[in-house]
């Protein structure tokens, strides 16, 4: 029955849409029955065309992709608005909402459009009363288009064909985050991220992983070294938006994670994955503001899945147009309460830079497939699964995070000049940074690197490093034209885990700094990590 009741409630959504929306706002999945996903050129077309039947939209671009394609942004607001100062302004909450980040993840693309149409000329307009939206359909243009038969088979070919969940370069565009190595991630940030400066971050996805029974899961931004509050916000508005979808569509969300059924089964431990501002949602807590992850089931069929996107994503823009100023108040608390942390305790505060994953809570009524387990040729165990569900009891939910290594708040960085990619990377970012102006002597905090490790793989063109070592004080000479860091702005958090030398996903780790250690002879002999911190 619950399936019958599925089907019925996505056929319903789309034959709402059939018998209200000219030909021109149809989607390519719509007029395919579920077969096909839009190109990039569908998606552009029916841009323009609800461009041209609604004043409360304005199309912009956050710049181009590798092979020259627009990647396009459409700003829904009433009255509409053309730039993030008016958006600022407004007084609204500002939510941007992304599809397509993997090319083959397409649910969000779809569900994108499918909630402008509703907004914009549906029955859906009261979500613009206290809030604009700023939805990135196609993040990932260039791969979206190169499409063929069989890249997810978990997703049981539905729809047919799809794109590469890599961009047109090779680059995993969910692990761009630090780094910045794509144009899509530069995009992102320099024209969205940080002149918009959203309040909350929404990132839609199709898992490729564990047989779950839950028809789609969610994250937060996890906090780790970020202010708590806006996590704790997070979490209480995500598990309300569960209740509300059970209760209005009978749907069943519940924590993204995975288990693995060589550990036990029944389950008795089920892991999210992993903290790293790499990845975009986590980022935000970094930066005082509400991410949220949403994985759609990918085995279930794609007009499904598509349903289940679209009524989470619909249920997040309910939540903040009634939570609009009570979000606002959370954001702008976080800011204050970064600057103040660092004001008053630079020297004294330790927060965590490298984390491990530890239990967060007991999950029970934990729905999933049934597997049945066999003793394979060789007499190694093995376990096939069933089309049953069942449903676990005391299932560990491994979701937060503990630091194992800390350092120091400082008041601030120094960055020599000869270290410019590092600064840039920042300033994309939106961390203010400075110049000094003349020649100073300061007591500084440096850290003496005696151990460099890198991974003997590539990932994602890079061998990931980590140093060790240990900090000492001492008084050093600093020149014109270095770069000055102060934490003590709204971005000190993402900063202060950039810029720390053991921070597990910071410049350390993507080799910013690679060339210099092991040209100091850091095989050999303690070298100092050239950016140093001060506290006074």
């Amino acid at each position: 029955m619950k399936g019958i009741l599925f089907i019925l409630c996505a056929w319903a959504f789309t034959v709402e849409a059939q018998t209200r929306w000219t030909e021109d706002l149809l989607l390519t999945p719509e007029k395919s029955n579920f077969s096909k996903t839009s190109t990039h050129a569908e998606v552009m077309a029916f841009l323009k065309a609800i461009e041209s039947k609604s004043s409360e939209v304005y199309l912009t671009s956050m710049g181009k992709s590798p092979e020259g394609k627009d990647i396009p942004v459409a700003v829904l607001s009433r009255p509409k608005i053309t730039t993030a100062t008016e958006a600022k302004a407004s007084g609204k909450v500002i939510v941007y909402i992304q599809g397509n980040i993997h090319a083959g993840e397409v649910e969000g693309k779809e569900s994108v459009m499918m909630l402008m149409r509703d907004i914009l000329l549906g029955s859906k307009k009261h979500l613009l009363d206290n809030q604009i939206i700023l939805f990135a359909p196609i993040y990932n243009t260039d791969s979206n288009d190169k499409m063929a038969a069989g890249k997810r088979p978990s997703q049981e070919d539905s729809p047919l064909e799809i794109g590469d969940r890599e961009n047109s370069q090779g680059y995993d565009l969910n692990r761009d985050g630090v780094k910045m190595e794509t144009p899509e991630t530069n995009g992102l940030f320099t024209t969205i991220i940080g002149p918009w400066d959203p309040h909350v971050f929404v990132d839609l996805h199709t898992t490729n992983g564990t047989w779950h029974a839950w028809n789609l899961t969610w994250a937060p931004s996890y906090h780790y070294a970020g202010e708590k509050s806006t996590y704790d916000y997070t979490i209480t508005m995500l598990k309300g938006i569960t209740e509300t979808v059970k209760k209005k569509y009978d749907l069943n969300f519940g924590p993204y994670g995975d288990y693995d059924v060589r550990e036990a089964w029944p389950p008795k431990n089920f892991y999210t994955y992993n903290h790293h501002p790499r990845y975009l949602v986590n980022q935000f807590s970094l930066r005082n503001r509400i991410g949220i992850l949403s994985e759609a089931f990918a085995h279930e069929r794609f007009y499904q899945r598509i349903f289940s996107t679209y009524s989470f994503a619909l249920e997040i823009l309910e939540h903040t147009n009634t939570q609009s100023k009570e979000i606002q108040r959370i954001t702008k608390e976080a800011d204050a309460k970064t600057i103040q942390t660092v004001t008053a305790e630079a020297g004294k505060a330790k927060k965590g830079v490298r984390y491990k994953m530890v239990p967060l809570e007991q999950l029970n009524n934990f729905p999933t497939y049934d597997y049945v387990s066999y003793t394979k040729a060789d007499g190694s165990p093995g376990y096939y699964r069933t089309g049953n569900m069942i449903s676990v009891d005391g299932v560990t939910y491994h979701a937060k995070f503990d630091a194992e290594v800390e350092s120091t708040l400082p008041k601030g960085y120094i960055i020599p000049a000869a270290f410019s990619a590092v600064a840039e990377n920042l300033k994309r970012h939106g961390v203010v940074v400075t110049l000094l102006t003349k020649s100073t002597t300061k007591e500084v905090e440096v850290f003496e690197v005696s151990k460099l490790e890198k991974a003997q793989r590539k990932f994602e063109g890079h061998f990931m490093a980590r140093v060790n070592g240990k900090f000492v004080t001492k008084k050093q000479k600093f020149a014109k034209g270095d770069y000055v860091v102060e934490l003590a702005q709204p971005l000190g958090n993402l900063a202060f885990y950039l810029l720390e030398p053991e921070s597990d996903d910071g410049y350390i780790t993507w080799n910013f700094f690679d060339e210099y250690l092991e040209k100091q002879g850091v095989n050999t002999k303690p070298v100092m990590y050239p950016v140093v911190k001060y506290v006074k």
